[in-house]
């Protein structure tokens, strides 16, 4: 299991991509794009404005308070465990399994909002990776090579437990 210290949380506040006040913004960005989701707000707002992700990171609450708009989503369904600040060797390889065969949601027992990491580091090329970012909107990453990297660099922040 990798955590992250306390010393390095600040850094993960930034946007890893392009922050967009609404779903509706951006749109038209993920036409012709495998779309993956993390987040339950996310994932509902999408399934809302008729994009169903290829892969969903759920984990049943926003801001640390039950989610009542969960998305019920027909995908094959995964779980993990992954405790808050930390990314799990089960989420790793949920997620991988996800990337692998599309369509999917993992079901995080815990909290999934740094899966957007692994997730990056994952999808191949030109994948569309969308999360919350809390009170601001939603942030969009399309996968390349320096997306890659920088989840690579944001990963060698964490502690191996």
């Amino acid at each position: 299991m990798l955590r992250l210290p306390e010393a390095h949380r600040q850094l993960f506040k930034k946007p890893f991509g392009v922050l967009y006040g609404s779903i509706s913004e951006l749109l038209p960005l993920l036409e012709g794009r495998v779309v993956c989701a993390v987040g339950d707000v996310v994932t509902h707002n999408l399934l809302a404005a008729g994009v169903v992700p290829d892969i969903a990171i759920i984990d049943g609450y926003t801001m640390r308070s039950p989610c009542n708009r969960s998305p019920l989503l027909r995908a094959r369904r995964l779980t993990a465990k992954n405790p808050a600040g930390t990314i799990t060797d089960e989420l790793v390889a949920a997620i991988d399994e996800a990337v692998r065969n599309r369509p999917a949601v993992i079901f995080v027992e815990g909290e999934e909002d740094l899966a957007v990491i692994p997730l990056v580091y994952a999808a191949p090329t030109g994948v569309a990776v969308l999360y919350g970012q809390p009170g601001e909107g939603v942030v969009l990453r399309v996968v390349d090579e320096a997306a890659k990297q920088e989840a690579k660099v944001m990963l060698e922040c964490f502690v191996r437990e």
